[in-house]
This record gives C-alpha cells, sequence and structure tokens, in this order.
C-alpha cells in the first residue's frame, strides 16, 4: 500500500511578483526551504505573447479585491460605522457569491 506522503515532505513553493527579489526575501525564502517562482510584469507578458493559450496567473486576494471594488461605496468607504461598513461587506460578499451560482436567469444586474 502507498502512503501519502505528509505536507513536511511536500515541496514548499512560493509564488511572487518582482517586489520579492531583494536581497532580504532571497534570504527568507532560503531559510524556510521555499522554491521560489518570481517573475516580475515584463517576463509574464514576453511568456504570454509566446504561448497565447496560457492565462496569466493572479493571487486570489488579487481577485477578491477586484471583485468588491466593483462596489463603489466600500472602495471610497463613506460608512462611518464600523458595523455599516462590516455589513456591506457581508453583502457584498453574499451578491458575489450569487453572482457565481450558475442560473438561467440573472436577476441581480450588475
Amino acid at each position: 500500500m502507498l502512503k501519502k506522503p505528509s505536507p513536511a515532505d511536500a515541496d514548499k513553493h512560493l509564488c511572487a511578483d518582482a517586489a520579492y527579489t531583494g536581497a532580504s526575501a532571497l534570504r527568507i525564502k532560503v531559510e524556510h526551504g521555499y522554491i521560489a517562482h518570481v517573475k516580475g510584469r515584463a517576463q509574464e507578458a514576453a511568456e504570454l505573447q509566446r504561448d497565447p493559450a496560457k492565462k496569466a496567473r493572479r493571487w486570489v486576494v488579487e481577485v477578491a479585491h477586484s471583485w468588491f471594488n466593483r462596489f463603489r461605496k466600500l472602495l471610497v468607504r463613506y460608512e462611518k460605522l464600523e458595523r455599516s461598513f462590516l455589513a456591506l461587506n457581508h453583502l457584498a460578499a453574499a451578491i458575489i457569491a450569487f453572482r457565481k451560482v450558475p442560473m438561467t436567469v440573472n436577476i441581480i444586474y450588475g
């Protein structure tokens, strides 16, 4: 019977942008045993030109911020109270999740 490798035995990969190319970032990556995948925008754009079928990778956080930034009231933060701002964030998250559900008719436009 094959044993499943433990997470400690697995290779640790770190995908980052060009901001993490400095000496201190390199030292930390080596200390923690990461296999670094660090690319600048120009390098990534050149790779996409060579292979147009390949799509650019985006961090999950960047995608989520992009979705939330479409709600102008959250982007500018008009709310004075924290609980109002939090409630609007929850509402935006619910609308984003609802838009991801496949439906025959879209009842929430925007």
